[in-house]
């Protein structure tokens, strides 16, 4: 067997590879602090994201690389950190944000909402440093999933600006019209007022430092949208679907929009809601009420990655209407939120690490 000296150590973990970056952990930076006291060694694996579902793996392999290459001998002390990726350096408008998502469905009632309340909540508990905008000006749903329909942001004063304080819920940052008006009225603007609102919540707030803001837009395809993406580059878009056919064929006019050579913007995979359902006292079976398998065929049509499915069950919607979201919970749901999260944080590093930066939609569309 070889000395344990930092050399062999180094050489032996450059045969590690990211399981989804195909490159290996010392090419790509992600050892640091290696240190080596007689049999002891020390160092620091920089993961992607601090919800990255590949951990133990690359742990294991690791752990197997130094014991048949340098020495079983050496005793190993590995502390999983993370620092989430980006392609926004410099950005003038939200220069502290790493990433911003954006969540869409084709059509209204597939659970959007729902899904990234949940995501946002569950990637929070992974680590990351999340914020979430409810962008559906006409329909705001956060600050009821949030059990906050009552807060006010306070107003910061920074260099000359009043800046908007999001609400911080379940260690998330939120900003929701919703907050800002009265909870039983209508908000009866025009398209261009909705697109000021959504620019004020991105421009004029002080979201301080996020690896994932989460940009819960209205149905459809509209005005919303591409305030969006001609405000910010937007990292990539997940699309929200339900099994059936009439939800598929609007979820597919979503993909396009964003595939659309004048916007541009990486589609990081499709989530297919109420796939199944599950009753509370039958917990292992699965009842396919609304069709099955559409999320996938979707996904695998437009050659996009199938993020997972999230069942129908009872506990999502109480917990939805009691203001705590499922993720928060320990039970089958949570663990379905728990994986899309990681999913959506694995496809992110990798769009990150392969694809260019998202620019701006500067042309008229």
């Amino acid at each position: 067997m070889a000395e344990i000296s930092k050399v062999n150590i180094l050489r032996a973990l450059s045969t590690v590879d990211d399981p989804d970056l195909k490159k290996d952990l010392v090419t790509l930076g992600m050892i640091e602090n290696l240190s080596i006291k007689g049999n002891d060694v020390s160092f620091d694996v920089v993961l992607t994201t601090p919800a990255c579902p590949l951990k133990e793996l690359i742990r294991n392999n690791i752990e197997e690389a130094i014991a048949t290459q340098v020495s079983e001998e050496a005793r190993l002390f590995i502390n999983m950190t993370s620092n989430v990726t980006t392609t926004r350096s410099n950005a003038p408008m939200l220069p502290k944000v790493k990433n911003i998502i954006a969540i869409s469905s084709g059509k209204g009632g597939v659970g959007k909402s729902t899904v990234s309340s949940n995501l946002a909540v569950s990637l929070a508990k992974a680590g990351a440093k999340v914020g979430l905008v409810d962008a559906d000006i006409f329909g705001p749903s956060i600050p009821t999933m949030f059990n906050c329909e009552f807060e006010q942001p306070n107003i910061l004063q920074k260099d000359g600006r009043n800046l908007i304080v999001p609400i911080e819920q379940y260690g998330v940052k939120l900003l929701s019209i919703g907050f800002l008006t009265p909870a039983d009225d209508a908000v009866v603007w025009r398209g261009p007022m909705a697109s000021s609102a959504l620019k004020q919540f991105l421009g004029d707030a002080e979201w301080g430092e996020l690896d994932y803001l989460l940009i819960d837009l209205p149905p459809g395809t509209s005005d919303i949208h591409l305030t969006l993406v001609q405000t910010v580059p937007v990292t990539g878009a997940i699309v929200v679907t339900t099994p059936q056919k009439v939800a598929l064929k609007d979820a597919q006019k979503g993909i396009g929009m964003f595939k659309q050579p004048q916007i541009n913007v990486p589609v990081l995979g499709v989530v297919e809601n109420m796939a199944y359902f599950t009753p509370e006292e039958l917990p292992d079976n699965k009842y396919y009420i609304f069709g099955e398998g559409g999320g996938q065929k979707l996904a695998d049509k437009n050659e996009v990655p199938y993020l997972g499915e999230i069942p129908l069950v009872q506990s999502i919607r109480e917990s939805g209407d009691m203001g705590y979201p499922a993720a928060m919970k320990d039970e089958v749901s949570s663990q379905a939120f728990l994986q899309l999260a990681e999913s959506l944080a694995r496809q992110v590093a990798i769009r990150n690490a392969k694809q260019d930066k998202t620019k701006i939609v500067e042309v008229k569309v």
